[in-house]
């Protein structure tokens, strides 16, 4: 896998683009200057990010990933990940039949909805997972591979299914190793 240098990266006009940020040249990148990436963090390869996208520090963004903020936004909170071939929108065609649908279609002729969509720090969401607008996934949730949310994720908990319900508690002993890697990487910030 091959990145774009520090050079490719400040000059692409991203909103923020923090330090060690690593973005696959294999990545489709659309209204940059909407999209704030923060410190360490990794997009792979075949991703596409498009419209307002805000990812925070340590986040890990796998191949196959989709993150369509629109006009509301998909915002990935600190130390979350994606694995492979998520899909993360944050708008949507109004699907019922009561208007037309598509990108090729004027306003108005149809409806869309548009509502922020977000990931909270530590989760991590598994192969193929789902969220639609307006979902929120709390603080440290685990998604099962091909859980579909249409609502949100309380946090902490392990989810599964289509759609997502919640199957048991995950174990918050990460956040002692999260305090750990602050304190030597960070001087505990």
């Amino acid at each position: 896998m091959g990145y774009f240098s520090d050079d490719e990266l400040s000059s692409m006009g991203f909103r923020h683009i923090g330090r060690n940020v690593r973005i696959s040249d294999r990545a489709a990148l659309y209204d940059v200057d909407r999209i704030s990436i923060g410190d360490n963090s990794r997009i792979d390869d075949f991703c596409v990010l498009a419209g307002s996208v805000t990812i925070g520090r340590n986040v890990h963004v796998t191949v196959f990933c989709n993150l369509a903020g629109g006009r509301a936004g998909v915002t990935l909170a600190d130390f979350s990940t994606l694995a492979y071939g998520c899909h993360i929108v944050a708008q949507t065609d109004d699907y019922s039949g009561r208007t037309m649908t598509n990108s090729t279609i004027p306003g108005e002729f149809k409806r869309e909805r548009s509502e922020p969509t977000l990931v909270g720090r530590y989760a991590i969401l598994g192969t193929g997972t789902i969220l639609l607008p307006g979902v929120t996934i709390g603080e440290g949730v685990s998604a099962g591979a091909g859980s579909v949310f249409t609502t949100s994720a309380d946090p902490w908990g392990i989810y599964v299914g289509a759609p997502a319900r919640r199957a048991k508690e995950r174990s918050r002993d990460l956040l002692q190793l999260a305090e750990d890697y602050r304190a030597r990487f960070d001087g505990g910030a």
